[in-house]
C-alpha cells in the first residue's frame, strides 16, 4: 500500500535514524549525535559510525565533512524500538489500517444497532416470519 504523508513523517521522526561512516573523525560533532564505537578490523575502510536520530542533524554532520574534504557514507535503518512496528509495519501505511479500523467499527456499529431494533419491533418479526413461511410453502 502507498504511504502517506502523514506516514512518511512519522517514519523520518520516529523510524529512521541514519548511520554515517568516516574515515577520520570531524574536527566538530553537531550536538545531539551520536559516535558509536567500532570494532578495529583490518581492512574495514571506514573507522567512524556516527549515528543521527534526524535529517538536519545528519545534514550538519554532511556539511562539516564536505568542509573538510573528508570520505564519508551514509546509511538509513530502522531504530530498534518497541514501538517501530506499531508506527512502521512492513510494506503497510499506518494511516490506511487506521482508517479501515475506523469505518469498520462504524459498520459494525450501525449493523449492531439495526439488528437490535429489528430484534425489538415486534411487528416487523411477524412479517419476517410470514415471509419464511410463504416462501416454504
Amino acid at each position: 500500500m502507498q504511504l502517506t504523508r502523514f506516514d512518511r513523517w512519522l517514519r523520518e521522526k520516529f523510524v529512521y535514524q541514519i548511520y554515517i561512516y568516516t574515515i577520520h573523525a570531524p574536527s566538530a560533532i553537531p550536538h545531539g549525535i551520536r559516535e558509536v564505537e567500532t570494532s578495529d578490523i583490518s581492512g574495514k575502510r571506514y573507522k567512524h559510525l556516527f549515528v543521527a536520530d534526524s535529517g538536519e542533524l545528519a545534514d550538519q554532520l554532511i556539511t562539516e565533512l564536505k568542509d573538510n574534504n573528508q570520505m564519508y557514507t551514509t546509511q538509513v535503518v530502522d531504530r530498534k524500538g518497541w514501538y517501530v512496528p506499531l508506527i512502521a509495519p512492513k510494506n503497510k501505511s499506518l494511516t490506511w489500517s487506521l482508517v479501515t479500523i475506523v469505518v469498520l467499527t462504524v459498520s459494525i456499529f450501525f449493523a449492531l444497532v439495526y439488528l437490535k431494533d429489528i430484534a425489538e419491533n415486534v411487528e416487523l418479526r411477524q412479517n419476517i416470519t410470514d415471509s419464511i413461511k410463504i416462501f416454504k410453502g
